[in-house]
């Protein structure tokens, strides 16, 4: 009977009392006719390996920006029937109402975030990611959770003359206003109050406030009084709804964000004794 000599792969073997690996190499000598039966065995193992599936999670799918026209053109306003909306120069600030504004919007947020990181490795990729998972915040945001109002608020280009853009090359400036209420026993956002066993809201309308986030302006469009005027049709879009106070978080090492903000009518709260549950930021009050 004719036999071959066969080495066997290296088996690593970790033990649960040491640290160390230990390894041992096989020697047998196996019969040609038992090679040929195990041979066959272990291709068939193989094809059933392959045969797996990969079950991919739903939630990858719903990152995807499904269904949006990159090349759809801008439409003019009067299509869009907007009464409320600000117009300055060669730009109009207003409400978004198409998902190629929404996912405009977070691509400048996601440019925005990353544009002192501009040199890293696989930046690009980040900021697609970023980009799209803020591309469906921004739309669970606008439907309205825990009757809080949310509205995504953008600066477009005045329509010219014989001159069709699309809608991503329309879009310079973008910002987010929301309509909340504060917690029991809180007299300003991100207030640390002592915690009850039982928490509730207080509906009522002097209890409500606006707070703005996520103001960013192309880098293209900025020193054009861009930022200040959405700000402005953001405070008049919460007065129209029945609130007073306006407040915005402000990163302290952020001077030019600060000043921005100062000179359309916002001032630094003073918390006096009271902590703010974050310390790297000063709060902002509209004022006038």
């Amino acid at each position: 009977m004719s036999t071959i000599s066969i080495h066997r792969t290296e088996l690593l073997r970790i033990t649960h009392n040491r640290s160390r690996i230990l390894r041992q190499r096989f020697r047998r000598t196996i019969p040609l006719w038992k090679l040929t039966i195990n041979s066959r065995s272990s291709d068939t193992s193989k094809k059933e390996e392959l045969s797996v599936k990969i079950s991919i999670p739903p939630q990858v799918d719903q990152l995807r920006p499904e269904g949006l026209r990159f090349d759809r053109l801008q439409p003019s306003e009067p299509e869009f029937g907007h009464e409320d909306r600000l117009e300055f120069g060669k730009f109009v600030a207003r409400e978004a109402m198409l998902d190629e504004e929404y996912w405009t919007a977070a691509w400048l947020r996601a440019e925005s975030h990353w544009e002192d990181r501009s040199n890293e490795r696989y930046v690009d990729n980040y900021k697609r990611k970023f980009a799209e998972q803020e591309f469906n915040a921004i739309k669970r945001r606008c439907k309205g959770m825990q009757g809080q109002k949310c509205s995504c608020i953008v600066a477009v280009k005045k329509e010219e003359k014989h001159i069709k853009r699309s809608v991503i090359k329309s879009v310079v400036g973008t910002l987010d206003l929301s309509i909340r209420y504060f917690l029991q026993g809180e007299t300003f956002p991100g207030e640390k109050v002592k915690s009850q066993l039982f928490c509730s809201i207080n509906r009522e309308g002097s209890n409500r406030y606006g707070y703005i986030a996520n103001l960013c302006v192309a880098k293209s469009a900025r020193r054009q009084g861009i930022a200040c005027n959405m700000l402005r049709f953001a405070v008049e879009s919460a007065r129209l709804s029945g609130v007073e106070q306006l407040y915005v978080h402000v990163h302290k090492n952020n001077s030019v964000a600060q000043e921005l903000y100062q000179k359309t009518g916002f001032k630094i709260v003073e918390t006096g004794k009271f902590e703010s549950l974050d310390d790297d930021t000063y709060l902002l009050q509209y004022t006038r």
